[in-house]
C-alpha cells in the first residue's frame, strides 16, 4: 500500500468505523468488537506511513481544489505523523479502558459514545495530515463538533452547562481569531501550505506578522493558553473516557500541534525568532505554566486538578514554540507524545478509582492503595513522567525544552521550568503518598489498612492504565529515534 493510499485510509477508516457502530448499536459485543477493529486498523494505516516519511518521503494528495493554489489537502511530515500515530495508538487503549468502565459504571447511551469517539478520531486524523491551513481548519472545527456531544454525555444541567462553555470557547475564538488570521494569511501570502520555513517571511513585516502570531495563538483555543482556558476544566464533567480523549489523544493535542504547525510551517522559526511579540507570548505562555499549576495545587478535586495540569503542561509547548530554536521545537514536540501517555495513565486511574470507591476527592484517598495497588503504582508512574524524572519519557521533552531555554538565554523560562517541576511534585505525589501511606479514614471501610480485598477495577481497564504506565518508560529509552525523526522539522 503506497503511503498517499494509507493515509487516504487514516481518514476514512474511522468515518467507516463510525457507521457500523451505527448498525451494530443494538449489539454490544459487536459494536464494540468494531470499535476495537476501527482502532487497530487505524494505527496500522498510520504506522505503515511511518518509514515513508523517516526515509524523507512527504506524501502528497488532494482530495478537493476550491480554486488555484487553494483546496482541502493532505500531507505525511514527522511532527503530523507523530501526532497521528499518538492519537491512534492510544485510542486501541482507550477502547479498552472504555468498555470496562462504561459497563462498570452503567453508563448511557453508549452507542452515541463510540461513535463520536470515532468520528472525533478521523478529525484528529484530518489534522495530523492536513497540508494546508484551510484543511487543518475544517477539521479542527469539525473536531469541536464532534466532542461536544461527549462533554455533555450525561445529559445533566451541569453537563449542559460545561458544553455551552466548551462550545463557546472553542468556536468563539477560532472563528474570531484564527479565521481572520488565516484569511489573512491568504490574502497577504497568496497561500495557505505548510512549508518548511515558513509562508510569511518576506512577504509581511512590521506590526501585522507580531498582530497576525497573537490571532493565531489565541484563536487556537484547544492550546488552553490563558485566558482561553476554562473550557478544559469545565469539560471534566464528562465520562473519564472522553477527559482521557480530551487531555491526551485528541482535543488539546490538536491544539498545541496546531501551535507547533503554524510557527514551523506558516511563520518559520526564524521570523519567529526575531518578532518581538513571541516573546510577550512566551511570557504568556510561562504564566499560565505556574498560575496553573498554582491552581491546581489548591484543588481537591482529582480531574479537576488534572485538568489545570493539562493546562500548564500545555504551554510548556506553546513557550518552546515561541521560543523558536530547535531545542525548544524539538522538546515541544517531543512533549506531544511524552504527556499523552503519561496524563492518559492518571485519567485512567482517575476514572478506575470511580467506578471502584466513588471517590473523586484527593483527601478521600487515603489508605486506597492498599486496596488498589496496580491503580495507585501506574498513577506513580505516570506523575512521574510529568514531573520529568527519569526513567520516564518525561525527563526527555522537558530537558530539551529546559536546554532551549538556555539556548535562548532566556533565564526566566529555565527558572519557570524549573518551578514547575516543583509543583508537579506537590500536587500529584500527595495523591501516591496518601494511597499508600496514610490509613484509611473509615477504619473498617474496604480501604483500612487491615483490608486486604481487592477493589481493582476490571481487567480491561487494568490492562489499559498499565499498558500506558509501561509506555512512560519506554518512551524513555526510544526517545533519541523520535528525536531523529522529528529532526527535519527543524532542518535537521
Amino acid at each position: 500500500m503506497s503511503p498517499e493510499t494509507a493515509m487516504l485510509w487514516s481518514l476514512a477508516a474511522p468515518i467507516i468505523g463510525a457507521l457500523l457502530i451505527v448498525l451494530t448499536g443494538r449489539h454490544p459485543n459487536l459494536r464494540e468488537c468494531v470499535t476495537l477493529a476501527t482502532s487497530i486498523l487505524l494505527f496500522i494505516f498510520v504506522f505503515s506511513i511511518l518509514d515513508d516519511v523517516a526515509a524523507g518521503e512527504r506524501p502528497v494528495v488532494t482530495l478537493l481544489e476550491l480554486m488555484p493554489g487553494l483546496g482541502v489537502s493532505f500531507a505525511a511530515e514527522p511532527l503530523g505523523a507523530l501526532f497521528a500515530a499518538v492519537a491512534s495508538g492510544l485510542w486501541i487503549l482507550t477502547s479498552v479502558y472504555s468498555i470496562g468502565y462504561m459497563r462498570n459504571h452503567g453508563e448511557q447511551n453508549q452507542t452515541r459514545f463510540y461513535v463520536c469517539f470515532a468520528v472525533a478520531l478521523a478529525c484528529t486524523m484530518g489534522i495530523a495530515f492536513a497540508g494546508n491551513m484551510l484543511t487543518l481548519f475544517i477539521f479542527y472545527e469539525g473536531l469541536t463538533l464532534s466532542t461536544y456531544p461527549l462533554v455533555t454525555h450525561s445529559g445533566t444541567r451541569e453537563a449542559v452547562r460545561a458544553g455551552r462553555v466548551y462550545l463557546g470557547l472553542l468556536l468563539g475564538t477560532s472563528l474570531a481569531f484564527q479565521l481572520f488570521a488565516i484569511l489573512w494569511t491568504w490574502n497577504t501570502a497568496g497561500t495557505l501550505d505548510f512549508v518548511p520555513g515558513g509562508i510569511l517571511a518576506g512577504r509581511v513585516d512590521g506590526p501585522v506578522v507580531g498582530i497576525l502570531l497573537v490571532l493565531y495563538m489565541f484563536g487556537i483555543g484547544k492550546s488552553a493558553l490563558m485566558p482561553f482556558h476554562r473550557w478544559l476544566p469545565a469539560a471534566m464533567v464528562a465520562p473519564t473516557p472522553v477527559s482521557a480523549l480530551l487531555h491526551a489523544v485528541a482535543v488539546v493535542k490538536a491544539g498545541v500541534f496546531t501551535v507547533l504547525k503554524v510557527s514551523i510551517y506558516i511563520f518559520g522559526l526564524d521570523l519567529l525568532g526575531s518578532l518581538v511579540v513571541s516573546q510577550w507570548l512566551a511570557y504568556v505562555a510561562a504564566a499560565t505554566v505556574i498560575i496553573a499549576s498554582l491552581v491546581a495545587l489548591r484543588l481537591d478535586n482529582l480531574k479537576l486538578r488534572l485538568a489545570y495540569s493539562t493546562v500548564s503542561q500545555l504551554s510548556y509547548i506553546v513557550l518552546g514554540a515561541m521560543l523558536s530554536n530547535t531545542w525548544s521545537v524539538i522538546g515541544g514536540s517531543l512533549h506531544i507524545a511524552m504527556h499523552a501517555f503519561g496524563k492518559i495513565t492518571l485519567f485512567f486511574c482517575a476514572g478506575v478509582i470511580l467506578v471502584a470507591t466513588h471517590k473523586t476527592e484527593v483527601s478521600q484517598m487515603r489508605g486506597i492503595g492498599r486496596s488498589m495497588p496496580i491503580t495507585t503504582f501506574a498513577f506513580f508512574i505516570g506523575s512521574l513522567s510529568l514531573i520529568g524524572l527519569p526513567p520516564m519519557g518525561g525527563m526527555w521533552s522537558k530537558w530539551h525544552l529546559t536546554l532551549g531555554a538556555a539556548s535562548a538565554e532566556q533565564l526566566i523560562f529555565f527558572a519557570v521550568l524549573m518551578i514547575s517541576g516543583l509543583l508537579n511534585i506537590a500536587y500529584l505525589l500527595p495523591v501516591v503518598a496518601r494511597g499508600f501511606f496514610c490509613a484509611s479514614e473509615d477504619a473498617n471501610g474496604p480501604n483500612s489498612p487491615v483490608r486486604t480485598t481487592s477493589l481493582e477495577a476490571p481487567v480491561s481497564c487494568l490492562s489499559a492504565l498499565s499498558l500506558t504506565a509501561a509506555g512512560c518508560i519506554i518512551l524513555f529509552f526510544y526517545a533519541d529515534r523520535i528525536q531523529v525523526f522529528l529532526q527535519p522539522i527543524v532542518g535537521g
